[in-house]
């Protein structure tokens, strides 16, 4: 098994990291991935899971290690060609309220908003959630069932895992994946269409 030491490393590096350890050694059939943060394990996990690694991951605190064991079968966990279906717009959440000036309607202009993504699911590929846009895939968040049906009819959603470390939320169940900014990159330049709010 190849041991890979990325503790210390912010994202995305631990996943471009492994990413080229394996692109210099197509041959590896177990690969150990030690990393300091559970965002970070969880963007290696499904990554090897990519690249047809099953994967496992221990550890708690400021070290988690991520197993992977090549069994030939590449997951459909990360897909990034959307020219192929009818859903090509993706939407960047980067606050959990909408517009400036009052936070409490802000916040329920965030929510009617999340409602009414409903009525464009057709056409409507991927959110992708960063800083404190984080605060609305969580449980508790009253946009949380609504982010969970959306995923149930196809809608990918990505949600960062820096910033869910960085606002203490790693380890509260979640509408999406955890991702990180490589992958964030990717989405965004592969998508027809790109709202920012």
């Amino acid at each position: 098994m190849d041991h890979l030491d990325y503790k210390g490393l912010s994202c995305p590096q631990p996943v471009m990291e492994t990413r080229n350890y394996l692109d210099a050694h197509p041959d590896v059939k177990a690969v150990s991935v030690t990393v300091d943060n559970k965002a970070a394990s969880e963007n290696v996990s499904r990554y090897l899971q990519t690249r047809g690694f099953q994967t496992e991951i221990r550890g708690e605190g400021n070290e988690f290690q991520v197993t992977g064991s090549k069994t030939g079968e590449a997951c459909s966990c990360e897909v990034f060609d959307v020219s192929t279906v009818d859903r090509n717009t993706l939407i960047m959440i980067t606050h959990n309220t909408m517009g400036s000036g009052s936070r409490e309607l802000g916040e329920r202009l965030m929510v009617n908003f999340i409602k009414t993504l409903a009525e464009i699911k057709d056409s409507l590929w991927r959110l992708v959630f960063v800083n404190e846009g984080v605060k609305l895939t969580v449980e508790g968040a009253e946009t949380y069932p609504l982010l969970a049906d959306l995923q149930k009819s196809g809608v990918s959603i990505l949600v960062c895992g820096t910033c869910l470390d960085f606002f203490g939320l790693v380890d509260r169940e979640k509408a999406g994946e955890t991702t990180n900014m490589l992958d964030i990159m990717t989405s965004l330049q592969v998508a027809a269409k790109v709202i920012n709010l």
